[in-house]
């Protein structure tokens, strides 16, 4: 359905743009230390909406926000993150709909070759302001101070979460080579999580250096009959206070509540 503009160098390690400066990183040069290998523990599960093209997914304050997307489809909602209920919903039918994120009382929302991002009140959702950014948006995660925001490339640009204006970039690899078509993102417990796209692959990466440093085997986990009808997986929340997650993919019928345990 979508294409990314793949952008590397030709080094192969990391690098991380900032100000207009290139560092050349240390710790994911060729040969460096393999990511650790997990599997995905499922804990639960609830229902979720099948018609929905889940982009972002993020869980604040007992609410499960979900940005949808495809042309003439999109929205941004609140479900009940007990019964996947939708509580609010609110489209966006001129735009093609990508990741989410809070931050404090505001919610960003990307789009994906608009080059806009719009910012919500989070108290009901109503729209602010537009903000213009260059190339794609694919998905969206705030990491302390900073927004991480992917685009379908092996870049994560690093923006203001006032302004979203860019602050820099990081290039991410896996053992010295790109990993690209990065695609929804969640910041939690100091590193990034992303999907990789149509991949049943979850990677886990050291935002300073780009490295990644774990990956997730999330392969399996729709029957057959859960699969027909369904698209690729999609959707990282982080449980607060946990060492959990909520996952789930386009047109899914489920949202699940896992963990991420080590392959034995």
């Amino acid at each position: 359905m979508r294409r990314g503009s793949w952008r590397y160098g030709a080094a192969a390690a990391a690098l991380v743009v900032v100000a207009g400066a290139v560092w050349l990183t240390e710790g994911d040069a060729p040969g460096g230390v393999a990511p650790e290998r997990l599997r995905v523990q499922v804990l639960g599960a609830l229902p979720h909406d099948t018609t929905a093209w889940t982009q972002g997914l993020e869980l604040r304050d007992g609410v499960l926000y979900e940005g949808t997307g495809l042309a003439g489809q999109s929205s941004v909602r609140e479900l009940d993150p007990a019964t996947g209920a939708v509580r609010r919903q609110v489209p966006l039918p001129e735009l093609f709909g990508e990741g989410v994120t809070v931050t404090g009382d505001r919610l960003w929302q990307l789009t994906w070759q608009e080059g806009v991002a719009i910012e919500r009140d989070r108290s009901d959702l109503r729209e602010l302001r537009r903000v213009r950014y260059p190339g794609e948006g694919w998905g969206l995660c705030l990491d302390g101070s900073r927004l991480v925001m992917s685009d379908g490339s092996s870049t994560l640009t690093l923006r203001d979460p006032a302004t979203f204006a860019e602050l820099g970039r990081v290039e991410v690899s896996r053992e010295g080579v790109p990993v690209r078509e990065i695609n929804e993102l969640e910041c939690a417990g100091g590193a990034v999580w992303a999907n990789l796209w149509k991949r049943d692959e979850i990677v886990r990466i050291d935002p300073a250096s780009g490295a990644v440093t774990a990956t997730v085997d999330a392969s399996g986990l729709l029957s057959p009959q859960d699969r027909a009808g369904s698209d690729v997986l999609n959707g990282i929340a982080a449980i607060p206070g946990t060492d959990e997650f909520l996952i789930t993919g386009k047109l899914w019928p489920k949202i699940f509540r896992v963990r991420f345990v080590p392959v034995r």
